[in-house]
């Protein structure tokens, strides 16, 4: 006696059904989930303006960094070593 009898084929074809139901419910509709809107504290409603694409404040931080990457670069760094070369070297 092998193999399920006919009332074991229809109970487990009607929980592959059901399984298959509530994994295609488990997806979320576009309306879902229903949140009350986030009301961030100061700080954060400064660092997410802040932090904006195209805000004024990123560009100037960007090239004050950009400036101190040069200064540092192709000022200090090269001046530090000529000047380490001409006192103990020279």
């Amino acid at each position: 006696m092998g193999g399920y009898s006919a009332d074991e084929k229809l109970r487990l074809q009607q929980l592959r059904v059901l399984r298959r139901r509530w994994l295609r419910d488990q997806e979320l509709s576009e309306r879902e989930p229903v949140l009350p809107p986030r009301r961030p504290g100061p700080v954060a409603a400064f660092w997410e303006r802040f932090l904006q694409p195209g805000s004024l404040w990123r560009h100037q931080v960007f090239r004050l960094y950009r400036a101190g990457v040069f200064t540092v670069t192709r000022l200090l760094l090269p001046s530090w070593l000529a000047l380490y070369y001409v006192k103990y070297h020279v």
